[in-house]
């Protein structure tokens, strides 16, 4: 079997609220948004920003950590790995999201 690598390394700040919900058994699950900026001047000298916005998950301690932790705006470093995932809707419409599943977190807003 060949080997593959699905590594996510991101630095940036939480937008909104973390939203944590537990699942049947009680393992925690934190969803939010990650905006990370990205800048650059063209040949021309002319100047761009834009944001990407990552969907992130984590699960477990984790999660909780999230819960206590991150607020928004809370500047993050976050390691994790790429999934996508896909549901149909009531009317057998499919849907796909692309999420980062979060590993580890380091929150960088006490460094600034």
């Amino acid at each position: 079997m060949n080997k593959g690598l699905n590594k996510v390394l991101l630095i940036g700040q939480v937008e909104g609220l973390v939203d944590v919900r537990r699942m049947p058994n009680g393992r925690p699950v934190a969803a939010f948004t990650l905006a990370v900026p990205r800048t650059w001047t063209s040949a021309e000298g002319e100047y761009f920003e834009e944001t990407e916005w990552f969907n992130i998950v984590a699960w477990g301690s984790l999660a909780d950590v999230c819960e206590k932790w991150l607020t928004s705006e809370s500047q993050v470093y976050l390691e994790g790995r790429l999934q996508t995932r896909s549901w149909e809707d009531n009317t057998g419409r499919k849907h796909f999201r692309t999420e980062v599943i979060a590993q580890e977190i380091i929150t960088l807003s006490d460094f600034e």
